[in-house]
This record gives C-alpha cells, sequence and structure tokens, in this order.
C-alpha cells in the first residue's frame, strides 16, 4: 500500500526492451534498507525491486502493465515519481493508494497561479463517475485534491512544495498521466449504482 505522497524524483538510467518484459534501471532518492522483492510505487504504479545497486533500483514492467500506464512511454533521462509502501506505523498523509492504474488522462491545459499551478485533465468518460469535486485522486502517484469537475475534465491545483517534489513541474500540455481512484470510492460508487438499481427494479414490479 502508498498513500499517494511522494517522496521524491527519480531517473530513468536504462531501459531494457524485449517483447514481454521491459526492465528500468532507475536511480531513486533513497534506498535505505530497500531489499529485493519490495514494492515501490513509480509514476504511482507498483513495482517490484529486482536488484538493487547503490541508488539505482532494477524493475521489471510485463506487457499488461506498459499497456496500462504510461511507463510505455518514457526514456532515458525522464524524472518520475517515486513512493516507497507504506510501513507499519508511517504516518498516513495522504489517502490509500494501491499502485492499481485504472487508465490514462491526458494534461490539457497547465497555468501559473502564483508560485503553483493549475492543470486541467480529460480522463476516460468511464472513470468521470468517480470523480467530483473535494475529492481524493492518485495522479502519477501523488495524492491530490480534485477541482472543479466539467463533462470529462477536472481540474488541480498543484503547491510549491509538490511541484518540487514532483514530476508535474516540468509536466506539458499533451501528457499523459496514470490515474488510480481509491478503493473507497470505487466501493461506494458500486454500491450506490446497485441501490439505484434495485430501487428502479422495484419501482417496475
Amino acid at each position: 500500500m502508498f498513500t499517494g505522497i511522494v517522496q521524491g524524483k527519480g531517473s530513468i538510467q536504462s531501459i531494457e526492451n524485449d517483447d514481454a518484459v521491459w526492465t528500468f534501471q532507475i536511480d531513486v532518492p533513497d534506498t535505505s534498507g530497500l531489499q529485493r522483492g519490495a514494492s515501490v510505487a513509480i509514476n504511482g504504479v507498483c513495482l517490484t525491486a529486482t536488484e538493487i545497486n547503490g541508488q539505482c533500483v532494477a524493475f521489471d514492467v510485463i506487457e499488461e502493465t506498459l499497456n496500462r500506464t504510461n511507463l510505455s512511454y518514457l526514456n532515458v533521462g525522464d524524472a518520475v515519481n517515486v513512493e516507497r509502501s507504506l510501513k507499519m506505523g508511517d504516518e498516513l498523509g495522504g489517502h490509500l493508494l494501491s499502485g492499481h492504474i485504472m487508465g490514462l488522462g491526458e494534461i490539457k491545459t497547465s497555468t501559473k497561479v502564483g508560485e503553483g499551478f493549475d492543470i486541467t485533465i480529460e480522463a476516460p468518460e468511464s472513470m468521470m463517475k468517480y470523480i467530483h469535486e473535494k475529492g481524493y485522486i492518485g495522479l502519477n502517484g501523488a495524492s491530490l485534491t480534485i477541482g472543479e469537475v466539467q463533462q470529462n475534465e477536472f481540474n488541480i491545483h498543484l503547491i510549491p512544495e509538490t511541484l518540487r517534489l514532483t514530476t508535474f513541474g516540468t509536466a506539458e500540455n499533451g501528457g499523459l498521466v496514470n490515474i488510480e481512484i481509491d478503493a473507497m470510492t470505487q466501493t461506494i460508487v458500486a454500491t450506490v449504482e446497485r441501490m439505484m438499481k434495485q430501487e428502479n427494479g422495484g419501482g417496475d414490479a
């Protein structure tokens, strides 16, 4: 599990690409206590550390993950958001995330507002039922609060600290972001939909 509090930015050192598995070598901010087999969120995607060499950590990524996330669009030298997995007793500063990406959003606009940024993201229509103003969302592994929602788009207001710790400070229009909706929101929406379906069915009987 993860909190969505990005601990810093990593840098991709190499990508080995074959038909079945891509291997990413990524310099991460902190490897203290990290062991092979540990989970690390890279741009919000839960990956397993397969090799550790100093600050450089290797991760194998399968085709299914590449198809569902923005990892397949990354190149050597690109920065990524990094979060180590939650440990017992750690402070939960964001909201619980699993590292399982539901879909991709596209950055439509980004506007500097004071020392921060406002960005507008277009999400798949199928995901919009989970996205509401003041709700939480995971974008590239960062726990963020949703601003205004209109049709298939929503706004995010980024403070300077978020820009410093994450890749959003250099995000460009047209860029793709990984989206994760937390399990609680998914459960609430599914429960409401089921109740409405039962009520509608009862009314027709």
